[in-house]
């Protein structure tokens, strides 16, 4: 594909998986004639596929197997052998690996199960086996697993028990579930997608998905990388690895697990509205890769991205000889962002005099059921020649008068050279029926669905846009003491273990990091706060201060515009009372500050995975956040590109930009405050939660001021 490129000099090199992926020959350890056992079919597999190297059974009670010599053991073996794949019981995993790295084999491929998955035992005897492997200098793929399988022309190995082995290709797919391995296989064979390769990692002891992605990112043989995962082994490599390969090809993902679950401790707005599934998706947004929901969407936007051009932009053309399915496809492309483009008179005229009175020329053409594949060839070719076109879909309900194949051949005659991509749905026909031979031959994926052929074209037209943008720079704001920052932090945590940091701290931390505050003092009682607001001068801000209560204003704790003494003892008054009311106690404490006017009110969070790290949160702020749920999150720390991402990625950025002619806010601050908060996040590894809320975003040019804070912190 024109959009992949061979690495540069300057990318790392990748790990080694050559025994592994590219064995030259193959012992099986527990290799078997009885078919029907794993052991069996695995040999049997080899030898069908075509495996180009000796394979080697081990089998000490057998003279042969499936009528090829065996061996007792791995070390009568006289000859080098680079993958050895392992079907014996658990206790004997260890023992067998150990006599395989004596013989100087360099690549394991273990099937056998009953390691981590089982319990505190299985994980303390898959550890060691994995920490004896990578001294030897050799690499594991499992326990746990289906096997590998690939079709390059110098190897092809199939060492799984799949009944399956795929045609050969250009998508290269790891997958965490042996069961959905299967499946896959099936489904490469039954939508004839070819594969590269196909790993299914297990317990992922050893090679780990990151290595494949590193592998395969340099493979110039793999154009499209499939991956289906179940958990992040290095989420922070996988985030570096996958910004990298996904510039030269694209990495599709179907990541499981989209629980509800809250991360550990949440207690803020930014905590709260975080979670598994919110921290996988940042990750995904950050690095290009195109998450999908299913299997079935995986497979979906391998047929488009192994074949078909990435679009230039979202304008899309619609050609069909039926109108019901033009309008499913027109209401989808409209839901998923792409734009039903309005076509230009001439080339609305040019089609106007190729088709019948009744046909409709507007977009989507509807050529009327009678159409000819002749029709279908020339309306392609006029549609996909045309500059306000950037893709083209193409659909076609099969009369009893027009010939299936035959469109199918006038579809590929009509998109050959046009460097666009050309998209179908033959309605009802899912994958590449005989009847669509000429579309697989030219490379045209058909979906069964409008809807399924649309939302493929948007997925793909979103990574173009990701490709389009230059890569993200490391953001450097002026006038940080980071140090100074994460001292609070670490101090907080050493002294309180986990919990709320005092008002005098946070500031500190702010100010620390250069995020503006108004002026504020802590008060004790409603005299003192009275003179504190003379200090600041009116009005104020009059907010509890607790160490227990985080939402103050859900307990009445929050009085704005205080415009003199009396109304600042009125406010502690109504507070006290809140607060007595509800059973909380005395008043503890508040806090006076300036009060702060005008501008847009933001959110700014940082909530700590315990598996992706530190997120950065943005969207609308004030009491209803959780409610509107208008949030973004991105992995910190954020680079000039991923900050502008964050901003822009909710629903309400509108109004930074002067909505329906508002003021428009100072966006260039707002992005200063998250780079500020994210790189804070990044150094300090105590700080589990911060909220900013709100954030007030002042007028383009007068910046924004943080006007509540709380940050928590948790000893490491």
């Amino acid at each position: 594909m024109a959009r992949t490129t061979s690495p540069t000099p300057a990318e790392s090199a990748p790990t080694d998986l050559s025994a592994l992926l590219r064995p030259r020959s193959v012992a099986v350890i527990g290799a078997s004639s009885r078919r029907g056992t794993i052991g069996a079919e695995i040999v049997h597999n080899l030898i069908h596929s075509g495996f180009v190297g000796p394979v080697y059974p081990v089998n000490p009670n057998a003279l042969a197997v499936q009528s090829v010599r065996a061996w007792p053991d791995i070390g009568s073996i006289p000859d080098p052998v680079d993958l050895a794949v392992l079907v014996v019981p658990r206790d004997h995993v260890l023992p067998v690996v150990e006599a395989c790295l004596r013989k100087g084999v360099k690549g394991l491929l273990v099937i056998t199960a009953g390691f981590k998955e089982t319990g505190a035992e299985g994980a303390e005897l898959e550890r060691t086996i994995a920490q004896k492997v990578r001294a030897a200098g050799a690499r594991m793929v499992g326990p746990n697993c289906l096997g590998i399988v690939t079709t390059e022309a110098g190897t092809r190995l199939d060492a799984t028990f799949a009944p399956t082995f795929p045609p050969a290709g250009t998508v290269s797919v790891a997958s965490q579930s042996g069961a959905l391995g299967v499946a896959m296989l099936d489904y490469a064979k039954e939508l004839n997608i070819g594969i590269r390769d196909f790993v299914s990692m297990g317990n992922k002891a050893d090679v780990s998905g990151n290595d494949l992605l590193q592998w395969w990112g340099a493979d110039p043989e793999t154009q499209v990388i499939l991956l289906y995962l179940e958990s992040f082994g290095n989420p922070a490599r996988f985030r570096e690895l996958a910004r990298e390969v996904s510039r030269r090809k694209p990495i599709v993902a179907v990541k499981s697990g989209r629980s509800a679950r809250g991360l550990v401790a949440a207690s803020s707005h930014t905590g709260s509205l975080a979670g598994a599934d919110a921290a996988v998706q940042a990750l995904v947004e950050d690095t290009g890769i195109l998450r999908v929901d299913t299997v079935e969407e995986l497979f979906d936007m391998a047929a488009f991205l192994a074949h078909q051009p990435i679009p230039r932009g979202r304008r899309v053309a619609i050609l069909t000889n039926a109108g019901g399915p033009g309008i499913l496809a027109t209401d989808a492309c409209e839901a998923l962002g792409l734009v039903v483009a309005d076509l230009p008179p001439a080339l609305t005229e040019r089609l106007r005099g190729e088709l019948p009175p009744a046909a409709s020329v507007r977009n989507p053409v509807d050529m009327i059921a009678s159409a000819t594949p002749a029709q279908f060839e020339l309306c392609a070719r006029e549609l996909l020649a045309d500059d306000a076109i950037d893709a083209l879909i193409v659909l076609f309900v099969p009369p009893i008068t027009t010939d299936a194949e035959a469109v199918g051949q006038a579809i590929v005659r009509g998109a050959a050279g046009m460097q666009k991509p050309v998209i179908s749905c033959f309605m009802g026909r899912h994958g590449v029926p005989a009847a669509l031979s000429q579309l697989q031959a030219g490379h045209i994926p058909s979906y069964a669905f409008p809807e399924s052929a649309v939302q493929v074209l948007a997925r793909a037209a979103r990574y173009g846009e990701w490709l389009a943008k230059p890569p993200g720079r490391p953001l450097v704001p002026a006038g940080m003491d980071l140090e100074a920052a994460c001292a609070v932090v670490r101090a907080a945590a050493a002294r309180a273990g986990e919990g709320w940091l005092a008002p005098a701290e946070v500031e500190a931390v702010l100010r620390a990091v250069g995020v503006r505050q108004p002026g504020a003092l802590v008060a004790r009682d409603a005299g003192e706060a009275a003179m504190h607001a003379r200090r600041l001068g009116f009005p104020v801000v009059l907010k509890l201060v607790s160490d227990t209560i985080t939402h103050k204003s859900d307990v009445g704790g929050v009085k704005v515009d205080l415009r003199n003494e009396s109304d600042v003892f009125n406010a502690w008054d109504s507070i006290a009372a809140a607060l007595a009311e509800r059973g909380l106690g005395p008043m503890p404490g508040g806090l006076v500050q300036a009060m702060v006017s005008g501008g847009v009110e933001t959110i700014v969070g940082v909530t700590r995975d315990p598996t992706y790290g530190p997120l950065v949160m943005f969207g609308l702020g004030g009491v209803q956040v959780e409610l509107l749920r208008d949030v973004a999150f991105r992995p910190a720390p954020l680079d000039d590109r991923s900050v502008g991402e964050l901003v822009r990625g909710i629903r309400g950025f509108p109004l930074l930009q002067g909505f329906r002619g508002s003021t428009p806010a100072d966006v260039a601050a707002l992005e200063d405050v998250l780079s500020r908060v994210g790189a804070l996040a990044a150094a300090c590894p105590q700080l589990q939660e911060l909220d900013l809320n709100p954030v007030r975003v002042l007028a383009a040019g007068a910046g924004c001021v943080c006007l509540d804070a709380r940050i928590r912190v948790a000893g490491e």
